[in-house]
Protein backbone atom coordinates (compact mmCIF):
# COMPACT_ATOMS: atom_id res chain seq x y z
CA UNK A 1 0.00 0.00 0.00
CA UNK A 2 1.60 3.24 -0.91
CA UNK A 3 1.17 6.12 1.41
CA UNK A 4 0.74 9.67 -0.40
CA UNK A 5 1.50 13.04 1.14
CA UNK A 6 0.15 16.00 0.38
CA UNK A 7 1.25 19.22 -0.22
CA UNK A 8 -0.01 22.34 0.89
CA UNK A 9 -0.45 25.53 -1.62
CA UNK A 10 1.95 26.98 0.17
CA UNK A 11 4.24 24.18 -0.26
CA UNK A 12 4.20 23.68 -4.00
CA UNK A 13 4.69 27.32 -4.32
CA UNK A 14 7.14 27.65 -2.15
CA UNK A 15 8.60 24.61 -4.60
CA UNK A 16 7.92 26.35 -7.50
CA UNK A 17 9.69 29.21 -5.99
CA UNK A 18 12.56 27.29 -5.29
CA UNK A 19 13.13 25.90 -8.68
CA UNK A 20 16.90 25.59 -10.19
CA UNK A 21 17.42 27.70 -13.16
CA UNK A 22 17.08 25.63 -16.28
CA UNK A 23 20.02 25.22 -18.97
CA UNK A 24 19.01 24.30 -22.69
CA UNK A 25 20.94 23.19 -25.20
CA UNK A 26 19.83 21.65 -29.03
CA UNK A 27 16.47 21.11 -27.91
CA UNK A 28 16.85 19.38 -24.67
CA UNK A 29 16.43 21.73 -21.54
CA UNK A 30 17.80 20.39 -17.47
CA UNK A 31 17.10 21.94 -14.49
CA UNK A 32 19.87 20.72 -11.82
CA UNK A 33 19.79 21.15 -7.68
CA UNK A 34 22.33 19.26 -5.74
CA UNK A 35 21.07 18.35 -2.30
CA UNK A 36 21.44 15.90 0.38
CA UNK A 37 18.32 13.85 -0.33
CA UNK A 38 15.76 13.03 -2.75
CA UNK A 39 12.18 12.75 -1.45
CA UNK A 40 8.65 12.38 -3.99
CA UNK A 41 11.32 12.77 -6.83
CA UNK A 42 11.64 16.18 -5.46
CA UNK A 43 15.37 17.93 -4.82
CA UNK A 44 15.60 18.46 -0.92
CA UNK A 45 18.19 20.31 1.74
CA UNK A 46 19.67 21.85 -1.53
CA UNK A 47 22.80 24.09 -1.87
CA UNK A 48 25.80 25.24 -3.12
CA UNK A 49 28.13 24.85 -0.13
CA UNK A 50 27.80 21.52 2.00
CA UNK A 51 30.12 20.55 4.82
CA UNK A 52 33.39 18.17 4.99
CA UNK A 53 31.39 15.70 6.44
CA UNK A 54 28.26 15.45 4.48
CA UNK A 55 28.78 12.56 3.59
CA UNK A 56 26.53 11.72 0.50
CA UNK A 57 24.73 14.46 -2.17
CA UNK A 58 22.61 14.11 -4.76
CA UNK A 59 22.25 15.62 -8.34
CA UNK A 60 18.69 15.92 -9.34
CA UNK A 61 17.96 16.68 -12.74
CA UNK A 62 14.85 17.49 -14.61
CA UNK A 63 14.92 16.71 -18.25
CA UNK A 64 12.75 17.72 -20.96
CA UNK A 65 12.92 17.01 -25.01
CA UNK A 66 15.42 13.50 -24.15
CA UNK A 67 12.12 10.90 -24.03
CA UNK A 68 13.70 7.75 -24.80
CA UNK A 69 17.82 8.60 -24.61
CA UNK A 70 19.91 8.37 -22.41
CA UNK A 71 21.36 11.45 -20.24
CA UNK A 72 25.05 10.99 -18.65
CA UNK A 73 25.65 12.83 -14.59
CA UNK A 74 29.70 13.48 -14.64
CA UNK A 75 30.86 14.47 -11.00
CA UNK A 76 34.16 16.07 -11.53
CA UNK A 77 36.45 17.25 -8.61
CA UNK A 78 39.47 18.23 -9.63
CA UNK A 79 41.18 15.63 -11.84
CA UNK A 80 38.70 12.84 -10.44
CA UNK A 81 35.71 12.11 -12.01
CA UNK A 82 32.69 9.78 -11.94
CA UNK A 83 30.05 9.00 -14.71
CA UNK A 84 26.40 7.68 -14.36
CA UNK A 85 24.41 6.96 -17.13
CA UNK A 86 20.68 7.24 -16.49
CA UNK A 87 17.43 6.88 -19.21
CA UNK A 88 14.99 9.37 -20.16
CA UNK A 89 11.78 7.86 -19.96
CA UNK A 90 9.35 10.45 -21.05
CA UNK A 91 9.67 14.63 -21.46
CA UNK A 92 9.86 15.90 -19.01
CA UNK A 93 11.43 13.38 -16.74
CA UNK A 94 13.30 13.44 -13.06
CA UNK A 95 15.94 11.67 -12.20
CA UNK A 96 18.54 11.72 -10.11
CA UNK A 97 22.02 10.11 -9.22
CA UNK A 98 24.44 10.33 -6.41
CA UNK A 99 27.86 10.27 -5.02
CA UNK A 100 29.88 9.37 -1.67
CA UNK A 101 31.76 12.52 -0.68
CA UNK A 102 34.66 11.70 1.68
CA UNK A 103 35.35 13.97 4.06
CA UNK A 104 38.73 14.88 2.77
CA UNK A 105 37.54 16.01 -0.89
CA UNK A 106 36.82 19.48 0.04
CA UNK A 107 37.08 22.21 -2.62
CA UNK A 108 35.17 23.22 -5.74
CA UNK A 109 33.04 20.39 -7.79
CA UNK A 110 30.85 20.29 -10.70
CA UNK A 111 28.21 17.99 -11.84
CA UNK A 112 27.79 18.62 -15.92
CA UNK A 113 24.90 16.96 -17.38
CA UNK A 114 25.41 15.54 -20.76
CA UNK A 115 23.18 14.39 -23.70
CA UNK A 116 23.33 11.13 -25.23
CA UNK A 117 25.63 12.68 -28.08
CA UNK A 118 28.57 13.42 -24.78
CA UNK A 119 27.23 17.93 -25.25
CA UNK A 120 27.45 19.40 -21.62
CA UNK A 121 23.66 20.47 -21.54
CA UNK A 122 23.92 21.92 -17.79
CA UNK A 123 26.19 21.91 -14.85
CA UNK A 124 26.12 22.95 -11.34
CA UNK A 125 29.24 23.93 -8.51
CA UNK A 126 28.84 23.35 -5.20
CA UNK A 127 31.55 23.45 -2.90
CA UNK A 128 32.16 20.93 0.05
CA UNK A 129 34.22 21.86 3.23
CA UNK A 130 35.82 25.38 3.61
Amino acid sequence: MRSWKLLSLTGVLALAAAAPPAHSQAGVTVEIAIGKSVAMNVPADTGSAFPADVGVLYCWTRVTGAAGAKVTHVWIHGADSTSVDLNIGGSPWRTHSSRKIAATATGEWTVQVKDASGAVVGSKTFTIGG
